[in-house]
């Protein structure tokens, strides 16, 4: 086969079973208890993972079904431009009465697993302890934040990061003079917190 035919049967194979395993698993089901719910064999869901076999139209709707996605979840690709946000087209948002504002950064790129958003501390901003699975990222663009991580707490100041798991209990709270700006970006929704 010459390059540019497996270029162009890489293009035709828009499926990922990589995509179907790695989803299964953050619903926290094994191969069987998938196969049972879908109504397929457990080994055929063994092969359609590993891209070994390939589900028909039905099979992988059945799937999705049970994993709570859309069939486009798997087979979706995106343009690279579909892939950018841009500063001016962003609106800003906020959560019932947080005081936090945001900004969705991030794209809905099939099978990704990133969530990002610009947060807007205000000024006397402190959140509640949370703890939960998944990772976290934290860069502060402007403004410090004071971060607490376990028994430990420290300033974050513009340019600091901060990476960690999401089950170390943790919160930020903006003690200073002027709001800050963070971009976060994690494997979990962010927890919203409230305002003292």
């Amino acid at each position: 086969m010459t390059h540019s035919n497996r270029k162009q049967n890489e293009q035709d194979n828009l499926l990922s079973g990589k995509r179907i395993r790695d989803l299964r698993r953050r619903k926290g089901l094994n191969l069987q208890e998938l196969s049972d719910k879908a109504g397929i064999s457990v080994g055929f869901l063994s092969q359609v993972e590993r891209d070994k076999a390939t589900p028909s139209l039905g099979t992988l709707a059945q799937l999705a079904s049970v994993l709570g996605v859309h069939v486009e979840y798997f087979i979706a690709r995106t343009k690279p431009t579909d892939s950018i946000t841009r500063s001016q087209n962003r609106e800003r948002f906020a959560v019932a009465d947080s005081s936090l504002s945001y900004e969705q950064i991030s794209t809905n790129l099939p099978g990704g697993t990133l969530t990002s958003l610009m947060i807007f501390v205000p000024v006397g901003y402190v959140s509640e302890i949370a703890r939960h699975s998944g990772e976290e990222m934290l860069v502060v663009i402007e403004g410090s934040i004071k971060q607490t991580l376990g028994d430990s707490t420290f300033v974050l100041n513009s340019g600091d990061t901060l990476h960690f798991m999401g089950d170390t209990p943790h919160s930020f709270a903006n003690p200073g003079d002027v709001p800050a700006k963070l971009v976060w970006t994690g494997t979990t929704p962010r927890l919203i917190g409230k305002e003292e």
